[in-house]
C-alpha cells in the first residue's frame, strides 16, 4: 500500500505542486518537452525500441512520462506492448492526473485512454502499452521487484527536497535491475546521484540538460 496519497497545491491554476516535498510535478517550461528530451533522448528512445521493451521509473506522478513514451512507442508502430512499471510513494489521485495533463494537449488523446481504465495504482492494460504502478517506498519495493527494465527513468523529486530516493543504495538496486546494455536517464546532475550511479556499476555521463538545467544525466550498465 502507498504510505499515503499525494497532497497537491496548483500554481497558476495548472502545475501540481506537492506539498510533501514543496516541488512541481514536471517543468513549468514545457514538461511533456522537458520528458522527451530527458528521458526518451536520455536513453537513446525511440531508436532502442524493440519488441518486449521495458521501462521503469521512479516517481509515476502525473503519468505524464508513460504517456509521451507510450506516445512514441506508437508512432513507431511497434509490434506488441511495451511494458512499463512505476515505484510511486505517494500516488496522484486520477482527478489530479486529469487536471494536471490537461496542460499537454498534443498526448490528450493518450490521457484519454489511460485515464478511462486507470483507478489509481496497481496493473493496468492499455493494449501496447502494459503499466503497472507499484505504490510504497521504493526502497522496499523495488529490492522485492523480480523485474528487469531495458531503460530507467529517474524522475524523482529534487535530490535536494526527496534525497532518499536518490540514495547510493537505491541506485544499487536500480543497477541490480537494469539488463546489461540498460540504460538510465535523469535531469539531475547532483554529484552524489553520479557518484551513486557509478558506484552501482553504471557508466555515467553528464549531457546538456533542459531550458534552464545546464546539465543532466545519462547512464548505461556495461
Amino acid at each position: 500500500m502507498a504510505d499515503q496519497q499525494a497532497r497537491l497545491s496548483w500554481r497558476d491554476g495548472t502545475v501540481p505542486v506537492s506539498d510533501q516535498f514543496d516541488d512541481p510535478y514536471f517543468s513549468l517550461q514545457d514538461g511533456l518537452a522537458e520528458t522527451e528530451h530527458v528521458f526518451l533522448a536520455g536513453n537513446d528512445l525511440p531508436a532502442r525500441f524493440a519488441p518486449g521493451f521495458r521501462i521503469a521509473e521512479l516517481g509515476f506522478g502525473t503519468g505524464l512520462n508513460m504517456l509521451a513514451v507510450w506516445r512514441a512507442w506508437e508512432a513507431a508502430g511497434q509490434a506488441g506492448p511495451l511494458h512499463f512499471t512505476s515505484f510511486e510513494a505517494f500516488p496522484m489521485a486520477p482527478a489530479d492526473m486529469a487536471k494536471a495533463l490537461e496542460a499537454f494537449p498534443a498526448v490528450a488523446p493518450w490521457a484519454a485512454r489511460f485515464l478511462e481504465k486507470w483507478q489509481g495504482t496497481g496493473t493496468c492494460d492499455l493494449g501496447s502499452l502494459q503499466l503497472e504502478v507499484i505504490a510504497g517506498d521504493a526502497r522496499v519495493s523495488l529490492a522485492e521487484w523480480t523485474g528487469q527494465a531495458d531503460a530507467w527513468f529517474l524522475d524523482g523529486f529534487s535530490p535536494a527536497k526527496n534525497p532518499e530516493l536518490w540514495e547510493e543504495a537505491l541506485m544499487g538496486e536500480v543497477a541490480a535491475h537494469t539488463v546489461p546494455g540498460g540504460s538510465a536517464a535523469t535531469y539531475t546532475a547532483a554529484g552524489f546521484v553520479r557518484r551513486g550511479l557509478e558506484a552501482a556499476g553504471f557508466e555515467v555521463t553528464r549531457i546538456p540538460g533542459y531550458g534552464r538545467k545546464r546539465h543532466m544525466t545519462k547512464a548505461v550498465k556495461p
